[in-house]
């Protein structure tokens, strides 16, 4: 199958067209951000009589409709329709209905005709309309504009649904194909030379997205045919321009026209390739996984946003395990993960079995349903690489705890260039280290690590460990009992076979006896006995002793023993002093 990039739209169909000026939308990020608060529209501050929000919550009469009024049980032909009309989304119908009332065509597209086709349940249901998205917006009142490279509407309905619209659109690589190409043309009749433009059209990257086309455009310049495919529900058929039920069949993953050019169009690609396979069981097309492994070297080039939520997107399906291993054998986890590469690299095999079964035991928990942040999905992960790292501790009390170096500078760039919000990143190194405290590394004053809000998560995770390594699981089961595990001998304990050193108990005199000792040591000077100015200096080393002892106690039962004591974020920031105590209890 090769890339069409001379089609002429059939007649009467619109044109390739770019947007209007209005249609940049800088209200939200080209990509949502991980951080919830963050991905909530707002509402565009150039409208002069904004909607108000009971307009987003409230029924439209056209949606008291029942079902049965505009939808089609058959094609045509009389045949059934080619997908249960009982399994869409009557939202959605309400949606197309309306579009449709007003002139427009309008198709379900995508993941979810692809999910129905594979008999799986799709989790949302978008729409492709030839509307404009202003068209769409004055269509419906609980309508909002969102995007920056290419403007989306989004119908909200009660119980905070969102049904996604989008315009069709074509590939604007093709027009710069075309537009280069009349540039070449013009330029060769004026006798030019030949070159510049010819250089700088050899980078496939897409940086814009902004081209308004048809219906049959839109499917084309979708990444894979199982996702090109649309639902036409006047007439209960499945409209296939890229014949992507023929793959669906064959369980093949393949680009919609030359994978070289597909994926170096948008890196990004690659890892949806990823996750399809992982998630649904298919295989990808021999040419479509070379070109993968070609394109590999420009996901650097994307926006490490995008990459990012990628693949926390592969986290959080709980597919983990497979996608990681597809990634390392692709030899992109180098771009994704540095320091799961850097592991793999330095633990060969071995190294690659720990990590994979905490993988396999991560998507065990998300598989049941069981709700993960991405802080926990994150640290999980990260667990067998921050163990397998050396631990500081540093008894300078101005210095924070922390985890491998590696990891320390996969969140800080997390956080700087991908903009995963802090409090995820914070929460996820005090995850980690708290995981020492879990095994008994570090010992800690067990009432406040108990009560601090953290505790709960750091267990979790510790549970996915002791199921991933099958070790701890007495400690596990002591600290969900409530009990103090036994802690683990430290490096700087006494080796074995020497008895520990016991702290001697301090000694408290009476004033009768300081005043005694006085009296005796007036009577030794005045009598000239040396032997009673020996025994006082005796007295008083055991004194100094005494103190000592009771200083190191001190420092056992202390408040600056506690990892989690002094909370500064939403997890709680670990305090240097909680260090100091570490010191001075491991001895």
């Amino acid at each position: 199958m090769t890339r069409d990039s001379t089609e002429t739209p059939p007649a009467g169909e619109p044109t390739l067209q770019p947007a209007p000026d209005d249609a940049r939308e800088v209200v939200i990020s080209e990509v949502g951000s991980l951080d919830p608060l963050e991905v909530l529209p707002f509402p565009e501050p150039a409208e002069e009589n904004p909607t108000p929000m009971s307009a987003f919550t409230e029924t439209l009469p056209e949606d008291s409709l029942t079902d049965t009024e505009y939808l089609s049980n058959t094609t045509p032909s009389g045949e059934p329709a080619e997908i249960d009309p009982g399994k869409l989304d009557p939202d959605a119908l309400k949606v197309i209905h309306r579009l449709h009332s007003h002139g427009h065509q309008a198709y379900f597209v995508g993941g979810c005709v692809r999910d129905l086709l594979l008999g799986r349940t799709p989790k949302d249901f978008d729409i492709a309309t030839s509307a404009h998205p202003g068209e769409v917006r004055a269509i419906f009142r609980n309508c909002r504009l969102i995007g920056r490279r290419f403007r989306l509407a989004h119908i909200y309905f009660k119980g905070g649904k969102i049904i996604e619209v989008s315009t069709f659109r074509a590939n604007p690589t093709e027009l710069d194909a075309a537009i280069v190409e009349n540039v070449a043309d013009t330029g060769a009749e004026n006798g030019e030379a030949e070159g510049g433009e010819g250089e700088e059209s050899q980078d496939l990257l897409i940086t814009h997205d902004n081209v308004f086309g048809t219906a049959e455009q839109d499917a084309r310049r979708r990444d894979f045919t199982m996702n090109g495919l649309f639902y036409d529900v006047a007439e209960g058929r499945v409209i296939d321009y890229v014949r992507g039920r023929r793959d669906l069949d064959e369980r093949y993953i393949r680009t919609i026209g030359d994978p070289e050019i597909r994926l170096r169009e948008d890196p990004v690609r690659i890892l949806r390739a990823v996750r399809f396979a992982a998630k649904l069981g298919l295989d990808i097309e021999s040419r479509t996984y070379a070109a993968m492994e070609g394109a590999v070297e420009d996901l650097p080039r994307c926006a490490p946003a995008r990459l990012l939520e990628e693949t926390f997107r592969l986290i959080r399906g709980g597919v983990a395990a497979p996608t990681l291993r597809l990634l390392a054998a692709l030899d992109a986890l180098k771009v994704l993960l540095p320091p799961v590469a850097a592991y793999f690299k330095e633990n060969s095999r071995r190294g690659r079995e720990t990590f994979y079964a905490y993988a396999e035991a991560l998507d065990r928990r998300v598989s049941s349903g069981e709700p993960l942040d991405d802080a926990i999905l994150l640290a999980a992960l990260l667990v067998p690489i921050a163990q397998a790292g050396p631990i500081v501790e540093s008894q300078d009390p101005a210095v924070r705890p922390s985890v491998a170096q590696g990891i320390e500078d996969l969140l800080a760039e997390f956080v700087q260039t991908a903009r995963l919000p802090r409090r995820i990143a914070e929460r996820c190194r005090l995850l980690l280290i708290a995981q020492r405290t879990l095994t008994g590394e570090r010992r800690r004053r067990t009432g406040a690590f108990r009560r601090h809000p953290l505790f709960a998560d750091a267990l979790t995770v510790f549970e996915i460990s002791v199921e991933a390594t099958g070790q701890y699981r007495e400690t596990l089961e002591a600290w969900k009992r409530g009990e103090v595990p036994q802690p683990k001998p430290t490096e700087g304990a006494a080796p074995e076979g020497d008895a520990p050193r016991k702290r001697r108990r301090r000694r408290r005199r009476s004033g009768r006896s300081k005043a005694g000792a006085g009296e005796g040591a007036s009577a030794a000077a005045s009598a000239g006995g040396a032997e009673s100015s020996g025994s006082e200096a005796a007295d008083s080393g055991d004194s100094d002793s005494d103190s000592d002892s009771d200083s190191d106690d001190a420092g056992d039962s202390g408040d600056a023993g506690d990892d989690f004591e002094s909370s500064s974020d939403s997890g709680g920031e670990l305090g240097a002093d909680s260090d100091s105590g570490s010191e001075s209890d491991e001895g």
